[in-house]
């Protein structure tokens, strides 16, 4: 199974920024675990970040017909992006969403998720092993 995994804003910054909330684990960290689990399912894995809102629909519109499901982290765009819903909803890959913190438990501005509206599965709270757990319902592994 090709699996591509996207993450939005600010999600380059992890092991730095708000670690008291993201904890001290990079985004080269998560990737490398991610690789380590994927050996477990087959999974082949394709990483991908950015901090803009058209990179992240460009590559989300590239998956189709080249990758069998998605998993994005769309940081901040995720309570703002019907863009990036819309493009989720075009390809038609099944996706799950996830998130290290627990965006229901913070701002109310972040209780939103128009990536749920799509997403078959949201994992949110269990830090980077959130990350696993969303590549294991994807590969039916779970």
């Amino acid at each position: 199974m090709k699996i591509l995994i996207i993450n939005g804003p600010n999600l380059n910054m992890l092991g730095i920024r708000e670690p008291e909330i993201y904890g001290s684990t990079t985004l080269a960290d998560i990737e490398d675990m991610m690789r380590e689990h994927a050996l477990l399912s087959g999974a082949e894995l394709t990483f991908f970040q950015s901090n803009h809102e058209g990179d992240l629909v460009d590559r989300i519109q590239q998956a189709y017909g080249t990758e069998d499901g998605i998993i994005i982290n769309g940081g901040a765009y995720t309570h703002t992006s019907i863009a990036i819903l819309d493009a989720l909803k075009a390809v038609g890959l099944p996706t799950v969403e996830v998130h290290i913190s627990d965006p229901s438990k913070r701002e109310d501005f972040r209780k939103l998720s128009f990536i749920s509206y799509y997403a078959f599965k949201t994992i949110a709270g269990k830090g980077p092993e959130g990350y696993l757990e969303a590549m294991d319902a994807l590969t039916g592994r779970e």
